[in-house]
């Protein structure tokens, strides 16, 4: 069965990055070309040589973007359909379909929505080289943390299920993960290396669209996944009555 999930989930992944580079194509890519413009104009400004393109920007925005997004989505599907088999039957009694979606937004939120409040993508022309190690490693932090603050909300969740029931647990554990969300960003340091210059409906459009393309991928995921997994997981339920009742 897990088999069965882990193949379904890679290609729900590859679903999810044709439909998420379709999207980057058209809403993100704009931005970056004003973004790399506004690069330029400032190098050229301050007397700067032009650094050697070593890949032309049709194929960093072509084939380099498409097989970026679709390897990690395909990827992404697959851990996420490791996940969803670990998981289902065992936190919840949800079925597959619900399992999925909540699964998903979990993810979601948890990978992309919480890292990116405290540290937001930016388009090029944004930062500096200097930091981009201390900016990576913040990042981490910031996802690390917010992934075991969300497995501790979830045995929270489970602990509290006996005595105040799934509605009342799930709204005390939801509340303990973003305040305690809420004091780790505060406690962690802010970063903003925008030039004075730059467009900042450029950088909101950037941010957008970035946000965007996370938004269908973990949707797909959590929509259509769960649709197959229903499928496989219907199917294995006969044969294991077959083989019990044997």
């Amino acid at each position: 069965m897990t088999r069965d999930l882990l193949i379904r989930g890679m290609i729900v992944g590859v679903i999810a990055g044709l439909l998420a580079f379709g999207f980057a194509r058209v809403f993100g890519e704009p931005q970056v070309d004003h973004a790399i413009a506004f690069e330029e104009k400032m190098s050229t400004a301050a007397g700067a040589a032009a650094e050697p393109e070593l890949v032309t920007r049709a194929t960093q925005a072509g084939i380099g973007l498409f097989t970026g997004i679709v390897v990690y989505s395909a990827a992404l599907g697959g851990l996420f359909s490791l996940v969803f088999a670990f998981v289902h039957g065992r936190v919840s009694s949800l079925s597959p379909r619900s399992t999925a979606a909540l699964l998903a937004l979990a993810g979601f939120v948890a990978i992309v929505l919480v890292p990116c409040i405290k540290y937001p993508m930016n388009p090029p022309a944004v930062g500096s080289p200097d930091t981009i190690g201390a900016r990576t490693e913040l990042f981490f932090v910031m996802l690390v943390v917010s992934l075991g603050a969300l497995a501790a909300a979830v045995g929270l969740a489970k602990r509290l299920y006996a005595q105040h029931g799934a509605w009342n647990a799930t709204l005390m554990a939801g509340a303990a993960y973003v305040v305690f969300i809420a004091l780790v960003q505060y406690s962690l340091p802010a970063i903003n290396e925008v030039p004075e210059q730059f467009s900042p409906t450029v950088l909101w459009n950037f941010r957008v669209a970035s946000l965007g393309i996370h938004v269908i991928v973990w949707t797909t995921l959590g929509l259509l996944f769960g649709a197959l997994a229903e499928r496989v997981l219907a199917g294995q339920r006969p044969r294991y009555r077959l083989h019990a009742a044997r």
